[in-house]
């Protein structure tokens, strides 16, 4: 598996909670999106682990092609 798994092509939006730590699906296999579950295990795909700054609304890529991971950055509507 050399490219991530598109989840869906739109953001996820998330409230976090501020120094909380959140572990995002970078593969786009887990059955909860957009965290993960662990079901990258046999790929070469590793989540990826964030902690809040703040609490507020988030919005976590959802196509899994983003540059700036774990956020959005509008790559979806070039898929």
């Amino acid at each position: 598996m050399d490219k991530p798994t598109v989840a869906q092509k739109k953001p996820y939006a998330v409230d976090v909670t501020a120094g909380d730590r959140y572990a995002w699906c970078c593969c786009g296999r887990s059955a909860t999106q957009p965290f993960c579950d662990g079901a990258h295990k046999p790929t070469r795909f590793m989540p990826v682990v964030f902690t809040a700054e703040k609490s507020e609304t988030v919005y976590l890529c959802g196509c899994k092609n983003t540059a700036g991971e774990p956020f959005c950055d509008g790559t979806h509507s070039t898929l």
